[in-house]
């Protein structure tokens, strides 16, 4: 810790002029103050029993029966009454000793001055009023007394602030002067030199061999800087991370040793460090009552033995253990091996509740009444293979679905997802009866590792007898398909943030080769390339935007099923147009869907602290052919509404169609976790 050291001081008859120069000031000025201190002693008391002389006169007693200032008596000019600089042997009168009235209580606010030239103004500023006792209680009107006590205690706190930062000899005087019916409390500050590092000294370093300059670059304090608390600190702690990231996994940092020169005006700074040996990763031991094996907390770890040892490996492993929803508690301890070459981890794992039920209503236009229950066991098939059960029960859609999502399949954030599934959905572009199996594979993303590259591959096989209308006789009709897909996507983020991001771009890419047979066979490709964009203006602005384009190769949209075109219009989509309500549409005014697709979006997100505004403008066009007519774009506008929440932004958008067609509504609305894009 920081602190003051003291020069050696020879015993014996040592003379006025060292003891002067080893307390910091000048011989003449030491002999006063020795002076002072004989007068001030009290002569002895006498001994018990001697006579004393009843007649005698009593002794002063200075401090007793002095009146506060008349009260009638008003002064012709504000009244400022400093005090001594705040120093544990003040003796000044108290900076309130002029308010005329001391018992009244009245309000004031609260000055600094002094601070212009100290290194690290705004920071010393900003704690100050963080522990102000001033600034806790300035909302409440205080008495004389009050005020006197929370002026000293606040002196001696800008005292201590402007030392960590190497103001030694620092003074702060505290003074009050009326201002009309309140009283401005004014602490002065003469911070004096600001004291410096003579020497900075890490001794046993150099035992690191090679890495010691690097890890000395880590220690960011160097001779010439400012006496800084925090940054000795900060530097300290940069050091031990340092040493763990190259391998010195029993590194020793010892106690800080600072020494003040008063005189000089120079500190000199000893860290002691002991780097020890380079050690590398050996066994993962695994106690408690782990959910899985040391083997997949291996998987999970993202180092293996015999790499070189590293503290932010060992962080990283512990957040992960925790991020699989099936620890509570992970505790990893280092322990050295016998050669004090390599060191084992001792994993101590509490396990959480593998079981979860989960259950959501509500109503989405264009999709109904939607009431969905799952109960999902995360540790069903040992290690995170989670089994999920769901069921959908709404006016528009009926289904179940059995999934396994096993998590950290054979590669740490790679995932095998199996799915197989039933359902009945009924929209108004058409109606499907589906049952489908899925196999595939992914690498995730999450907020604790945003990653930039995502992926996944997979098969779908899917059979679905479904109604549409047929272009011809414009008559409802009845197909029978049977599916096989090969979906496909990769993904770019270069974002900021998952849900909210204020920077950076994104990208990505869908390729869909599939299969088709029912009234024929026929083989198409679905193609679908996504990008946006992010720029802050300012430090409330972000501006936003999204562009798509996607498009069927290989077939004509009235040979592929429903249910595989392209729609669009909604949240996710064009806003201010209902569900799937964008695009050509049959006799009746229902949804076709289509094979060529584009949309665009532009937000202005406006962030006002916890709530925000998103005026926006979309615009998109569909068509049964490659690529849309530019003549057949539709465009909505609206406002939207942000709550930024701790688990990130809810949104509501609200919008309007633009050049809005028979059928569509004036407004949509649309409610969901996250922004638009």
């Amino acid at each position: 810790m920081l602190g003051i050291g003291r020069k050696r001081v020879w015993r014996g008859a040592a003379s006025a002029w060292t003891i002067a120069v080893v307390l910091g000031v000048s011989p003449a000025a030491l002999s006063a103050q020795v002076a002072k201190v004989a007068a001030s002693v009290p002569p002895p008391a006498p001994a018990p029993g001697a006579d004393l002389d009843p007649s005698a006169p009593l002794d002063p007693m200075p401090g007793l029966g002095v009146d506060w200032p008349s009260l009638d008596r008003q002064p012709t000019a504000p009244v400022v009454v400093p005090t001594d600089p705040i120093s544990p042997a003040t003796t000044a009168a108290p900076p309130t000793a002029a308010i005329a009235d001391g018992t009244a209580e009245r309000r004031y606010r609260v000055e600094l001055a002094g601070l212009e030239s100290v290194d690290g103004q705004i920071v010393i500023t900003s704690e100050f009023r963080a522990a102000s006792t001033l600034e806790t209680d300035r909302k409440r009107a205080a008495n004389a007394a009050q005020i006197d006590r929370r002026s000293r205690a606040d002196a001696a706190l800008l005292s201590e602030l402007l030392r960590s930062r190497g103001y030694y000899d620092a003074a702060v005087e505290p003074s009050v002067e009326a201002a009309g019916d309140a009283l401005v409390v004014r602490l002065t500050a003469q911070p004096g030199e600001q004291y410096r590092f003579a020497t900075v000294a890490l001794p046993g370093l150099e035992t690191a061999g090679e890495d010691a300059t690097a890890l000395r670059d880590s220690f960011a304090v160097k001779t010439g800087d400012a006496v800084s608390a925090n940054e000795v600190i900060a530097a300290g702690v940069a050091l031990r991370v340092a040493l763990g990231a190259r391998g010195f996994a029993l590194a020793e940092v010892g106690t800080q040793d600072i020494v003040v020169d008063h005189q000089a005006h120079t500190a000199a700074l000893s860290l002691p460090v002991s780097p020890g040996p380079v050690q590398s990763f050996g066994r993962i031991r695994i106690s408690g009552s782990p959910p899985f094996s040391a083997r997949h907390v291996g998987l999970i770890a993202r180092f293996k033995a015999g790499d070189r040892f590293r503290q932010d490996r060992v962080d990283d492993l512990r957040r992960a253990l925790v991020a699989t929803g099936l620890v509570s508690s992970a505790e990893v301890r280092i322990v050295p091996a016998a050669d004090r070459r390599s060191v084992d981890l001792d994993v101590h794992l509490e396990p959480a509740p593998f079981r979860t039920v989960a259950g959501e209503l509500g109503y989405g236009t264009g999709e109904g009444i939607r009431a969905e229950a799952s109960w999902t066991h995360r540790n069903f098939f040992n290690p995170e293979g989670a089994l999920t059960v769901r069921g959908v029960a709404g006016t528009q859609e009926q289904s179940l679905a059995v999934s396994v999502r096993r998590n950290n399949f054979r590669a740490r954030d790679t995932v095998l997802n199996l799915s197989a599934s039933a359902a009945n959905i009924d929209r108004v572009a058409y109606h499907a009866r589906t049952l489908q199996l899925f196999a595939g594979i992914e690498r995730q993303t999450n907020f604790i590792w945003q990653k930039k590259w995502t992926y996944s591959f997979g098969s779908e096989l899917t059979a679905s007898d479904e109604r549409d209308v047929d272009p011809v006789t414009l008559l409802p009709r009845r197909r029978n398909y049977f599916i096989f897909a090969l979906p496909t996507s990769l993904n770019y983020d270069g974002s900021d943030d998952l849900l909210d991001p204020t920077r950076g771009f994104r990208l990505g890419g869908r390729l869909s080769p599939e299969l088709s047979a029912g009234g024929g066979k026929v083989g198409y490709a679905r193609v679908q390339l996504d990008a946006s964009t992010y720029r802050p203006l300012g430090g409330r602005v972000v501006a936003a935007a999204r562009v798509r384009v996607a498009n069927i190769f290989g077939a004509d949209r009235n040979a592929i099923a429903p249910s595989r075109r392209y729609y669009a219009g909604g949240g996710g989509s064009v806003r201010g147009y209902g569900y799937q309500r964008l695009g050509p549409r049959d006799a009746a005014g229902d949804p076709l869907g289509g094979r060529g697709l584009i949309e665009f979006a532009l937000e202005a997100r406006v962030r006002l602290g916890a709530f925000g505004i998103v005026p926006f403008l979309d615009g998109g066009a569909l068509s049964t052919r490659s690529l849309p007519h530019v003549g057949k774009w539709q465009y909505g506008a609206g406002l939207g509404l942000r709550y930024y929440s701790s688990f990130g932004p809810i949104r509501i958008d609200v919008g309007t169609p633009l050049n809005r067609q028979k059928g569509d509504s004036r407004i949509a609305v649309t409610v969901s976790l996250g922004q638009a894009f």
